[in-house]
């Protein structure tokens, strides 16, 4: 079993920034996938950005230019800078990992919300 936790998240003006954390349970954090994912009141799901194990890491459209994922290993957490925020990042962010390196979401973590005022 694999626990994650976020945290990071709260309210704040349009064109500020935050730093959400997820911190992973598990002794292999290093090979785990980790995913940044958001809902948006009343929409999907949607994938945010990933990063791979090996140091690769991908970004949605919506969000490239704003949006860095990293992680450090040595500390099993993966992190999601976020800057110049829009309204429209409102959302509950949510971490995931994929113990199976390229496969499936296996878990995932309970969220922390971003509100974004303008």
């Amino acid at each position: 079993q694999v626990q994650l936790v976020e945290s990071g998240g709260g309210l704040v003006q349009a064109g500020g920034s935050l730093r959400l954390s997820c911190v992973a349970s598990g002794r292999t954090f290093s090979r785990y996938t980790m995913g940044w994912f958001r809902q948006a009141p009343g929409k999907e799901r949607e994938l945010a950005a990933i990063s791979w194990s090996g140091g690769s890491t991908y970004y949605a459209d919506s969000v490239k230019g704003r949006f860095t994922i990293s992680r450090d290993n040595a500390k099993n957490t993966v992190y999601l800078q976020i800057d110049s925020l829009k309204p429209e990042d409102t959302a509950v962010y949510s971490c995931a990992a994929s113990t199976t390196g390229p496969g499936p979401y296996d878990y995932w973590g309970q969220g922390t919300q971003v509100t974004v005022s303008s």
